[in-house]
């Protein structure tokens, strides 16, 4: 039997309490519909939704369980309030607010917020334990059913509903106010998290709003270092963000102890002004206190202050001014200044407006900072500019100063070992070589400081030609061959298809040099020092490995500093430091890169590589300008020498002179070639596999074919005596220099006039310049190989005695007092095409494209002072002058 179905009933009575039981179920969905339709559809928010629902629920709470009365009280600390009602009086309502509810179990409201559960009382005139009679006389109530509203883990407060007669609910009226009690709950969390939700999008939108200000401040302060524009940025925006009506911020000079108004928003220019001049001092105004302190200070009123007012004070209230707040700008270790906002009216400034202020004032403190630190900078910038000028012009100026006696030295002590003016004992030739060497190491030295200050200077400037790289590679090992030999190194190349590579040739060998003589020099006796080089795409690399003691990691970018070197032995202190530091700029300027991959114990890598574009057209090479361009069509020499790295070093050297050199292996070979080629020297080593080299000297000074041929011994055995009475014409111990051994081969050929004919005719040359030691040095140079030498010691009687004298060559310095050598060139050499002597340039200035393109066409070459090489500046005067004979012969 169903709920519907009682004995004695028939089917039309059950039917209509099916349909009764139905409609009251669709009561309670519309309502329940009604609810949530006003739960999310209201279009306000807070407590105005809150009560919306609240309406909903105590209207059909009432209609549905037949009371008179329903109403919604919330839990308020230890009482309850009344939240919402319908059907309650007026008279009740007042009563209730008069009266409130305890929090105890003396009332139906008690009870169901305490046991967090549904609760009826059938008469409360019955129940004893209801003690609030005075609710009862003034509500009339008898029959009370109250359920609790929660949320989540709190009762929030109750929904009660009452009768005025004894009429208890049924289970059914029970379930029902449970169901309005969680939607009147439901409505008081939405509320709750609508209202935080509103809070926390309002405080967002304020914090965007602080951020996109702040942003922009930052965005002011990285883009432009004018400072009064990022402070006025800043000011604008705290007091745009603070809603007050004006503010300035003060700039504080620690010399003058007193705070200068630098920017001001939202304030007359009279008022401006007045700030400007007032004396804000930090001992003794309110802006100092809040400085010295570091707090933020502000002043609600100012007509409460007491009297009398600071100077800065006094200016704003006479100007309308009535509350301001002070933040001070301060960094670690010291005050900057102060961002100060002000109102008209009074009132104090909230903890988030401090609080903003201060971030304002945070970003305030790194503009001016960084203000000041920019003009220190830009000064700071002016004045190192300046003292690179100055020390790049001194180093100019000495570097020539300072060459001028140091190519005496190096070339007077060239002169005499070559023995120029009579033989030399061994003490004379050791202390020569010694003078000439450290004039060498003084001249390189004072070259790389020269060097590093054009660079820095932005004044050098590449030479770029095209160029075979392998002829590079070999004659950098040409020239450290020879130490590497005395100390058991082997040197090795492997050079892989290079080509041709466009680069200023001369700096380029200075670095591979440089890199080289580290290597030999850092590397132990009996190590090896391996070179590589490959082109790898648009790219030309590279290497030089040795077996030496390697460099420390915390060394590995300090050696490339200016007068750095790496710990590594004892000899590492010869030197300035500056080869590295060099060859790393030269190599910069290339456009090219220089690393090091180094482990201690192990040896060293430093590598180099030049961008070299496929299908770059190389530049076009002017030969006026190439130093080293003598051919290898010259007279024969014929080198007798089984050892071929020592052969091929003879033969750089050779043919760098201009002479063609033949090479044989054996003894038997070298008497063949000089019986065939009639040579004007031979160039012969003493230890030979099979014929040894006195039996050579032997054979060819007792053939009468041979026996006038000159023959230079070079060899490690130092019996000179036993040479010259054989028959050597020079005899040279290994290991020789390119210079002595240039020397001693142009000291046997015979002496030619420039038309290429052997003959007792002189060469002239006329050399003008103003240091008499250079003079005296050409002089003692060119005299001995047959020349006619006439000097002229400044330029204003140059012109008049190179038409006196007619010499073969003209010998220019450009640095003179009164009239320099460009002058005298013009003067000589009025246009380019016009006829007289060839002019060679000797000097120590370096010269710029404006010097170039003036001299262009008018002179032979250009040869500097700086680490001269003197015999093969005679070879070059005496080819230029030949090919001005001829061309003056010809038809």
């Amino acid at each position: 039997m169903t709920e519907f179905e009682r004995p004695g009933d028939d089917a039309a009575t059950r039917e209509r309490a099916i349909e009764a039981r139905l409609a009251g179920v669709q009561q309670q969905l519309r309502a329940t519909s009604d609810i949530l339709r006003v739960l999310t559809t209201s279009t306000t928010t807070g407590t105005s939704s809150r009560d919306h629902v609240f309406d909903a629920v105590v209207d059909n709470a009432r209609r549905l369980l037949d009371a008179q009365v329903a109403q919604i009280y919330l839990v308020k600390g230890d009482s309850y309030v009344l939240a919402r009602s319908s059907g309650l009086t007026a008279e009740f309502v007042d009563f209730v607010a008069q009266h409130p509810i305890a929090r105890d179990r003396a009332t139906l409201v008690g009870r169901v917020t305490i046991d967090r559960t549904i609760h009826q009382i059938d008469d409360v005139l019955a129940d004893p334990d209801y003690r609030r009679t005075d609710y009862q006389r003034v509500g009339g109530f008898r029959t009370m059913m109250g359920a609790p509203m929660v949320v989540g883990d709190q009762v929030v407060g109750a929904l009660n509903v009452w009768r005025t007669e004894v009429a208890p609910f049924d289970e059914n009226d029970q379930a029902l106010l449970m169901t309005f009690a969680e939607q009147a709950a439901l409505a008081l969390r939405h509320v709750e998290l609508f209202g935080d939700l509103e809070s926390r999008s309002a405080e967002l939108a304020r914090k965007v709003e602080q951020l996109e200000a702040l942003s922009e401040v930052g965005a002011a302060i990285s883009s432009t270092l004018v400072a009064d524009e990022v402070l006025t940025t800043i000011v604008s925006h705290a007091v745009q963000l603070s809603g007050t009506d004006g503010g300035s911020l003060m700039e504080y000079d620690e010399a003058s102890r007193l705070f200068g108004v630098r920017t001001a928003y939202g304030t007359s220019p009279e008022v401006i002004e007045a700030l400007r001049a007032a004396e804000i001092h930090i001992d003794r105004t309110w802006v100092g206190r809040a400085a010295r302190t570091r707090e933020v200070l502000q002043i609600p009123d100012l007509d409460a202050e007491p009297a009398p007012l600071d100077p800065h004070l006094r200016v704003l209230h006479a100007s309308g001014w009535r509350s301001l707040v002070a933040i001070p700008l301060v960094r670690p270790d010291r005050v900057v200044g102060a961002l100060v906002v002000r109102r008209k009216s009074t009132g104090a400034f909230s903890e988030e407006t401090c609080e903003l202020l201060a971030a304002f004032a945070s970003q305030s403190a790194v503009a001016l900072t960084n203000a000041r630190l920019y003009q220190q900078l830009e000064q700071q910038s002016v004045e190192l500019a300046e003292a690179s000028r100055h020390k790049s012009e001194f180093l100019a100026s000495m570097s020539h100063e300072l060459r001028t006696p140091l190519n005496a030295v190096i070339g007077f002590s060239e002169v005499l070992l070559e023995r120029m003016f009579g033989e030399l004992n061994e003490r004379q030739e050791d202390y020569l070589e010694d003078i000439h060497a450290a004039g060498r190491h003084l001249l390189a030295l004072l070259g790389d400081i020269l060097d590093l200050s054009k660079i820095e200077a932005g004044r050098m400037e590449l030479d770029l030609t095209t160029f075979p790289m392998d002829d590079v590679l070999v004659q950098a090992l040409s020239l450290v061959r020879e130490r590497a030999a005395l100390h058991g190194i082997r040197l090795t190349l492997d050079a892989t298809a290079i080509g041709s590579v466009t680069a200023d040739e001369l700096r380029l060998k200075q670095v591979l040099l440089n890199l080289l003589t580290n290597a030999v020099k850092f590397t132990p006796d009996g190590g090896s020092v391996d070179v590589r080089a490959r082109r790898d795409g648009d790219e030309v690399e590279v290497t030089v490995t040795d077996t030496g003691v390697g460099i420390d990691q915390a060394d590995q970018e300090r050696i490339f500093d200016s007068f750095q070197q790496g710990e590594r032995t004892a000899s590492s202190s010869e030197g300035t430091g500056l080869g590295l530091t060099l060859s790393r700029r030269i190599i910069e300027l290339h456009g090219g890169r220089l690393w090091l991959s180094s482990t201690p114990g192990e040896g060293s890598t430093f590598g180099i590589s030049i961008p070299q574009p496929e299908g770059a057209a190389p530049p076009v090479e002017d030969e006026r300008w190439m130093i080293d361009d003598a051919s290898a069509t010259g007279p024969t020499v014929v080198v007798i020498e089984d050892d071929p790295r020592s052969a091929e070093l003879v033969d750089l050297h050779l043919r760098a002179a201009g002479l063609r050199a033949i090479g044989a292996a054996t003894g038997e070979q070298g008497l063949e070639l000089v019986r065939s080629e009639r040579p004007v020297a031979v160039v012969l080593d003493i230890h030979l596999p099979g014929m040894n080299g006195w039996e050579v000297l032997t054979a060819l000074k007792t053939d009468p074919t041979t026996a006038d041929v000159p023959v230079v011994v070079v060899s490690v055995e130092p019996e000179r005596g036993r040479g010259f009475a054989l028959g050597a014409t020079e005899y040279l111990v290994k290991p020789v220099s390119g210079d002595h051994l240039l020397a001693a081969v142009t000291r046997v050929l015979p002496q030619r006039r420039p038309d290429g004919v052997a003959d007792t005719g002189r060469l002239s040359v006329v050399v003008v310049d103003d240091d008499p030691l250079a003079l005296k040095l050409v002089r003692s140079t060119l005299e001995p190989l047959g020349w006619e030498v006439h000097t002229c010691t400044g330029g204003q009687q140059a012109a008049d005695v190179v038409r006196a004298v007619a010499p073969s060559v003209v010998v220019m310095d450009l640095l003179m007092p009164q009239v320099d050598g460009f002058a005298v060139i013009d003067e000589l050499r009025p246009e380019r095409d016009s006829e007289g002597p060839p002019i060679v340039v000797l000097t120590a200035k370096s010269l710029t494209p404006q010097d170039r393109s003036r001299l262009e066409g008018r002179i032979a070459f250009v040869a500097e002072k700086a680490g001269l090489d003197l015999p093969r500046l005679a070879r070059r005067l005496a080819a230029v002058a030949a090919a001005h004979v001829a061309g003056e012969e010809k038809p």
